[in-house]
Parts: structure tokens; sequence; C-alpha cells
């Protein structure tokens, strides 16, 4: 390809493909991967199993794609909040709002991640690489917004905090919400004292 030759446009994917890992990222989120077969997702997508497996070629391709897919909607998420919050302080005490947020939505089954770290056991799955990759980099997000605020040690406190959002997910499912919730403001605002002085 010529240096000044145009870089060819990403093709968007099908409508199929896209509303395949729609329908898998609702029903794997609310009832477990392994719990939902493939049978069942192509039904509900409204297309033909020649085409699950023309976009897909397997379950295992589309489980990478919804882990994936919740990591980039993180990220993206994430980076936008960071960009128009006014500072670093204001996007983490914004994030713990939106933890609490999400763990009263009805539709509400925990972390997703953690859910799906529960059903595939061996490390060496990539659907455990995708969401170690994923909370590698959620962790630094956090260390960068807390190094900025001027916290002390802020890997270790990046930890913390990552630490209290997932018992507050897991909490906030299993248990009280209101108990889990409150500990994670708790928590995060003496992180923040420990920065601010």
């Amino acid at each position: 390809m010529a240096a000044d030759a145009p870089i060819p446009a990403a093709r968007r994917p099908s409508a199929a493909k896209v509303r395949l890992l729609e329908v898998a990222d609702e029903l794997f989120y609310a009832e477990g991967i392994n719990m939902v077969g493939i049978d069942r997702i192509i039904a509900e997508a409204g297309v033909t199993k020649a085409t699950f497996y023309k976009q897909y070629g397997s379950k295992d391709t589309l489980i990478l794609e919804y882990i994936v897919g919740r990591d980039r909607q993180i990220r993206e998420s994430l980076t936008e909040l960071e960009r128009t919050a006014p500072d670093p302080a204001a996007t983490l005490r914004t994030l713990v709002d939106t933890i609490i947020s999400d763990t009263n939505r009805l539709d509400f089954r925990g972390c997703p991640f953690i859910n799906a770290a529960a059903e595939f056991p061996d490390p060496a799955h990539p659907v455990r690489r995708a969401i170690v990759a994923h909370r590698d980099w959620f962790t630094s997000f956090l260390e960068s917004l807390l190094e900025r605020v001027g916290h002390p040690t802020p890997g270790a406190a990046a930890d913390e905090l990552y630490l209290l959002r997932d018992g507050a997910m897991a909490g906030g499912y299993a248990g009280d919400p209101i108990a889990a919730t409150s500990a994670l403001t708790r928590a995060a605002e003496r992180v923040l004292r420990e920065a601010l002085g």
C-alpha cells in the first residue's frame, strides 16, 4: 500500500453479529454463562445457527467477546468520566456513586467479571486472562487518580479501593446493598482524606 493511500475503514460488524452479542450479554449476565446455551441465544437473537457459526464460530468466542465488550464499556465510561470531571477526587467520588447506583438497579447481578471468573477456574483460559487484563487496567486507573490526588501510597490505596468495590458489588447482590455501599463510601472518603489531609 502506498504511503499516501487512504487507510481502509474498519468494517462495521453485521447486524446479526451485534444482535447475537447483545442477547448473549444480557443472558450471560442475568443467568450465568454456562447456564445459557447457544440454541437459546440463536433463538432470542432471531438468527440461524449457520449465521451464528459464521459470525462467532463457537460459544467460547462469543463468551470472550462478551467479556471484552464489558471491559471496553467500562474503559470508555471511566475515560469519559475522567475527562469531564473537574479533578481526580471528583472522578473517584463519581465512580463510587456510579457503583452505588449500579447495585441498586433491579437487574443487578453483581460484577460480571467476578461472576465469569467463578465459571472459568483455569487461570490460563482466555476468559480469565481477559478478566485479569481488565482488573489490571482498572487498578492502574485508580492508582493514577490517587497519585494525582496526592495519596502517599497510591498503589496500595488503589488495591484497597478495588477490593472494596468488589466487596460492595458482591455484598450488594448477595446481601444488603445499603450496608455494602455505605461501607464503600466510608472507605473511599477515608482514602481521599489520606491524600487531601
